[in-house]
């Protein structure tokens, strides 16, 4: 038994390039002779090659790669030869063709996101290889695309990648009958069975600091300036150090002073920032969205940039309230001078 391994181990270092995957639909038993039973099968594990933080509102390829660590650990006798005649020889081919046992063929593998705050591209999804061999790593990785939320929380995600494939289950050596099948050069034919296996990808989000506008007190009137407080709330994980809000302004809107000191802003925790903005007389009546970000440095002193955060300014227009001021005192002069001219056109009437 231990000489048979040692050979079998030797066709499988030796002849396993030259064998490929099924290209034909196999002859049935009655056609072949079994000598041995083979026993391991493909044994699969994946690998993230690079970096598996990211951050929030990223798009990011994940680069995977598939192994194989299939074992065969041993063979046993199903057919008893002679070593004199041509059996024997086919017995020792078929250990060679048994080696190929451990090998994945036609594999699929589909990467699948277990949370709504990780997305992956239905393009990128779905990824295959033809075979894979004990031992023997891809020669390109599978490269996934996905998308993480700018709402996801902190922490560890797993992603997971399913993975179908088929290994070589039997082998048996012909006879020459299969000549009557048009395949007079087959001198073995090999049965298959399916497996599948579910992989996992470790996906982590890094703790920051992330800031929403949680409340605004004050409003605009076109053609006047107003303070408008904008308090801006650390809804991340980490405290933001030496912080400064900054908000853009366009026209009809202006302000003297766009940048305002926050100062460190613990998780959880909100600073107002108070705004001096001012209004074109032209300016219409609505709620005006101020783009602003805030500055900050992070747990390692290094300096960061917030996403953009809008605020919604109210502005009211002051024309309406002129305009219907400007109309009552019209409509009292016209009146008027309408009365004054019928009562002067009365008096010439009479005299």
């Amino acid at each position: 038994m231990v000489s048979v391994l040692l050979i079998a181990t030797l066709f499988a270092t030796t002849a396993v390039p030259l064998a490929g995957a099924k290209e034909f639909v196999q002859p049935t038993y009655e056609f072949s002779t079994n000598y041995y039973d083979a026993y391991g099968e493909p044994d699969l594990y994946a690998s993230v090659l690079g970096d598996t933080e990211f951050e929030r509102g990223e798009t990011a390829q994940v680069r995977v790669i598939l192994s194989n660590r299939g074992v065969l650990y041993g063979f046993k006798a199903k057919t008893n030869v002679d070593t004199e005649n041509g059996d024997h020889a086919k017995s020792l081919q078929e250990l060679e063709y048994e080696s190929l046992r451990t090998t994945a063929f036609g594999l699929k593998a589909e990467m699948v996101s277990t949370t709504d705050y990780i997305e992956v591209d239905p393009t990128t999804s779905i990824q295959t290889l033809d075979s894979l061999y004990p031992g023997v790593l891809p020669e390109d990785p599978m490269s996934f695309t996905i998308t993480i939320s700018d709402n996801a929380p902190a922490g560890v995600y797993m992603l997971l990648l399913p993975v179908d494939y088929e290994f070589q289950s039997q082998v048996e050596m012909t006879d020459g009958s299969t000549v009557r099948l048009g395949l007079p050069d087959l001198d073995h034919t090999k049965f298959y069975k399916t497996r599948n296996t579910t992989l996992q990808i470790p996906v982590i989000i890094e703790p920051a600091a992330r800031f929403v506008v949680s409340d605004v007190e004050g409003n605009l009137t076109s053609g006047q300036s107003g303070i408008i407080n904008v308090t801006y709330t650390n809804v991340g994980e980490v405290e933001a150090t030496d912080a400064f809000a900054r908000i853009v302004v366009m026209k009809p809107l202006s302000s003297d002073r766009s940048v305002v000191n926050l100062g460190n802003i613990a998780p959880g925790e909100g600073k107002t920032a108070s705004f001096s903005l001012a209004a074109e007389i032209s300016a219409l009546e609505k709620d005006y969205g101020i783009d602003s970000e805030i500055k900050y440095r992070d747990e390692d002193g290094d300096l960061q940039f917030s996403d953009n955060i809008i605020v919604e300014v109210p502005l009211k227009s002051r024309d309406a309230g002129i305009s219907i001021t400007t109309l009552a005192l019209v409509g009292i002069v016209l009146v008027a001078a309408y009365m004054g001219f019928n009562t002067i056109r009365r008096k010439d009437d009479k005299k």
